[in-house]
């Protein structure tokens, strides 16, 4: 092994997480132990699941520790006798307490889905592309022990397309994280950390299915942004009669109508489009209740259900 090798602790629990410790163990530096959330029940039988980070872990031989709080005197024994020089955690979903921050010999560092100060928080990815913001990116940080305030070690920028929705955004953001995280690593006592600017915080809040419902009153590239940004949850909704129709894409028009706002104005090969307060919305991928999504020109195969001059609203 080369001088540089680290020992590394890594935290983390879902898919996104995973793919930081796979490109950790792809390197020369040696993850000594992983920590996940507990298992958690999963599927119709609600049987108890590991964690995508426990099974890639467990795959590849490494010792797990799953505690309900890392708060715990013997946790926090257990988390010091590995010795790491530094503790990686992304999208780990517990606190550490300042005592475990301040264990390894280099700290502890997090891989975060935004553009720091620019939304900290639980749901960033989705947040910056519900804002319409230009640009997102994952910033590889030192912690401390406020929500996201720790100083920045690292930036990489990454920029959004009206094409993007939260899904693909999440895997852009996984493959450019990882690669920034290794960049890190490679050179973690040579990085100057510089401290998060107060006056630029932002704060990306838990989605809510709410956040969902469309109001046709707004206009056709917010109602496109709304689409995009609950994709794939909890996924922009509208209401027809006592059907909720889930919209899973869509895409802005400039082409007005005399049309009420909500209105079904025609269908395509690329979809349907639907009249709002500014502008037209073309639908291209939508799920009527109990079905799977249809895409493009098969919803042409919804006219007879949904005919073109129908009102969508919704009942919220």
């Amino acid at each position: 092994m080369s001088t540089n090798t680290l020992r590394i602790i890594f935290a983390g629990t879902p898919e996104f997480a995973a793919q930081h410790l796979q490109a950790l163990l792809d390197t020369e530096h040696e993850v000594v132990a992983v920590y996940s959330q507990p298992d958690r029940p999963a599927g119709r039988g609600r049987k108890l699941t590991a964690s995508p980070v426990k099974q890639l872990a467990l795959d590849n031989a490494i010792e797990v520790q799953q505690p309900l709080s890392l708060k715990d005197a013997d946790a926090q024994a257990q988390l010091a006798s590995y010795q790491a020089d530094i503790m990686v955690v992304v999208a780990y979903g517990l606190l550490l307490p300042q005592v475990v921050l301040d264990t390894p010999r280099l700290g502890c560092i997090n891989v975060h889905g935004s553009l720091l100060p620019r939304w900290r928080g639980a749901a960033p990815i989705q947040r910056a592309l519900l804002a319409g913001d230009a640009e997102t990116g994952v910033t590889i940080m030192q912690m401390a022990a406020g929500l996201d305030t720790g100083p920045m070690l690292l930036k990489r920028t990454l920029p959004i397309t009206d094409a993007d929705t939260s899904a693909s955004l999440y895997d852009k953001l996984a493959v450019s994280g990882c690669a920034g995280l290794v960049e890190a690593l490679d050179q973690i006592e040579d990085l100057v950390a510089e401290e998060q600017d107060e006056n630029l915080t932002s704060y990306a809040e838990k989605l809510s299915k709410a956040e969902g419902a469309i109001d046709w009153q707004q206009s056709a590239p917010a109602i496109s942004t709304q689409v995009r940004g609950l994709n794939p949850w909890p996924v922009a909704y509208t209401d027809f009669g006592d059907q909720r129709l889930r919209v899973w894409f869509s895409q802005a028009q400039d082409a007005n109508t005399s049309e009420a706002a909500g209105t079904v104005t025609g269908f395509s090969k690329q979809g349907m489009t639907v009249a709002c307060g500014t502008g037209t919305l073309l639908i291209s991928q939508i799920q009527w209740p109990g079905s799977k999504v249809i895409a493009g020109a098969q919803l042409k195969n919804l006219q007879q259900k949904l005919p073109i001059g129908s009102l969508l609203s919704n009942q919220d």
